[in-house]
């Protein structure tokens, strides 16, 4: 139990608007281990933190990052959603988010890969990712991503870079086995709690592969990513997850 890392789930999410530098301050007051956050693409191009598919926290419903360049979501107040009190708060970029925070504690970058771009496009996301991590010393980052076909070209561009597949849940063993042949140049999975369990778990350990875990916010979700020693503990509540661990 004592070997799962905690991550903070986009920040001190409960405390903060999610992605934003006041979050991930929150979150960095207690001794986490990590923070994973989301990675997109302004219209021109800039790769920026952003979760949802849309922008409707926002007041722009039915509207994507991509529909607008960096400029224009600058002028945003990206932490108005979480409440009317609230600092105002813009669109954090990767690379501010990695100067300030890649020295700091450990990194998981999940590059939000979405169905109605282009393949060219994802394939620039991963890119700007690994060549801004890559500018740093690349040390505790992980990139991870639903997309397996995004992936395989992360690993075509940069051999050896820690890569992690997101699962969707409802996920078997023999599900993550059929998504392991083949791809063994995976560092390794990140799964739903709901889809942990012990055939899971051994699959994955006995090829030698990491486990991550998300979202885990209840004493019961905790305490069973800790039991099963999970790599990496993902959490909207991390200084809880970090009491549960002890």
């Amino acid at each position: 139990m004592s070997k799962s890392l905690i991550f903070a789930h986009r920040g001190a999410n409960r405390e903060a608007a999610e992605n934003t530098r006041t979050a991930f301050d929150k979150a960095l007051a207690y001794p986490i281990d990590g923070i994973e956050t989301d990675i997109q693409l302004s219209r021109d191009g800039v790769a920026v933190l952003w979760h949802d598919r849309f922008l409707d926290k926002l007041g722009c419903p039915a509207k994507h990052i991509d529909d607008f360049d960096y400029a224009q979501l600058q002028k945003i107040d990206f932490a108005a959603h979480f409440s009317p009190k609230a600092k105002s708060e813009s669109l954090m970029t990767l690379r501010e988010f990695l100067e300030a925070y890649s020295q700091r504690c450990r990194l998981l970058l999940e590059v939000k890969n979405r169905d109605w771009e282009a393949r060219s496009r994802h394939e620039e996301k991963m890119r700007l990712t690994l060549d801004m991590v890559a500018e740093g010393d690349g040390e505790g980052v992980m990139v991870s991503s639903f997309n397996l076909d995004s992936l395989i070209y992360a690993h075509q561009y940069a051999p050896g870079f820690p890569l992690v597949y997101n699962i969707e849940p409802g996920h078997d063993p023999s599900d993550v086995q059929r998504i392991l042949i083949g791809q063994s140049f995976l560092h390794g999975v990140c799964l739903s709690i709901g889809s942990l369990d012990q055939g899971t778990v051994k699959l994955l350990r006995d090829q030698g592969k990491h486990i991550s875990v998300y979202t885990c916010n209840t004493d019961e979700e905790i305490d069973r990513a800790l039991g099963f020693g999970v790599d990496i503990l993902i959490s909207d509540i991390p200084q809880h997850a970090l009491q549960r661990r002890g």
